[in-house]
């Protein structure tokens, strides 16, 4: 198969969809048991991947082009996080999958598909309307306009420094996860886990569940290992994560100072639904919901 983006986590009326980019053929990947759990409304994991064992059985007796021609990509799974070869298949092969499932969803789910392809392409051509997107989905989930903004700024300051990354020879996946404990652990004293786990957070994003000031001092902890990479222009995993280390402790040096001012710790235990700055529209928000 081409290169692959990495797993890509989307919504079908709210039930999550992993999903890979194929850049070269620039075309989506689709986790079949995934769609298959929607389609047959299964009410868990398992059961979705026991119909499409079943419905794999079947086709294959039949001799379906679609078994055939099914790909596997290594996803993480829903049950435990690791990653495991994944049945996957395009928009086209999802299509004709769609023919053999007899659901009610069948019309709204081709109606998603075109929807993703197209927003896809869209993005491709005007990289404002992901961020507008991404703005929307912040603003449902009730987080402040404030918030947002230093969000996205992250956001710019990371992909600057995946690029560096990238640059140096550093694959994505693993050795981004080594590098970017490093980092975290340089400047708050935990990794990445580890400050999961001090916000109670499971497979949530640990950046959407920080305050203002620790989205800034990680972000400073990022740029500052991407300025310093620049410079010294590293090779290999072992000199990225030196570079990675010093750039930690400038923001972890920052954090310090600011706590002697203010006399307490900025790294707090609250997640996103606890802070400030989101509480007040997350109450609102689930109060709209309940009422509908």
């Amino acid at each position: 198969m081409s290169r692959m983006n990495e797993e890509k986590l989307q919504l079908f009326e709210d039930q999550t969809i992993r999903t890979a980019w194929d850049e070269e053929n620039e075309e989506w990947y689709f986790s079949i048991v995934d769609v298959v759990g929607v389609l047959t409304e299964a009410n868990t994991f398992d059961q979705a991947r026991k119909y499409w064992n079943k419905l794999k059985q079947r086709l294959n007796s039949e001799g379906s082009e679609l078994v055939t021609n099914c790909h596997q990509l290594k996803m993480k799974s829903p049950k435990d996080g690791k990653k495991y070869k994944t049945d996957v298949a395009n928009t086209e092969q999802l299509l004709r999958l769609i023919q053999s499932i007899p659901s009610k969803k069948a019309e709204p789910f081709k109606l998603w598909l075109a929807q993703v392809g197209r927003e896809r392409m869209e993005e491709t051509m005007d990289p404002e309307l992901m961020v507008d997107r991404l703005v929307t989905s912040y603003e449902r989930k009730g987080y402040t306009k404030e918030w947002i903004n230093q969000r996205l700024q992250a956001i710019s300051a990371r992909k600057e420094l995946t690029d560096e990354w990238k640059s140096r020879g550093i694959t994505a996946g693993r050795e981004f996860a080594i590098l970017t404990d490093e980092i975290t652990h340089a400047w708050s004293g935990m990794t990445t886990r580890e400050y999961k786990n001090h916000k109670g957070l499971k497979k949530e994003s640990l950046r959407d569940n920080m305050s203002t000031t620790e989205l800034i001092l990680n972000m400073l902890a990022e740029t500052a290992t991407k300025e310093i990479s620049q410079v010294t222009k590293p090779e290999g995993l072992e000199q990225n994560q030196r570079v990675a280390n010093r750039g930690g402790k400038i923001a972890g040096n920052a954090r310090r100072e600011l706590e002697e001012e203010l006399g307490h710790s900025v790294i707090t235990s609250k997640n996103a639904a606890q802070l400030n700055h989101v509480v007040e529209a997350m109450i609102e928000t689930s109060a709209s919901i309940s009422e509908e």
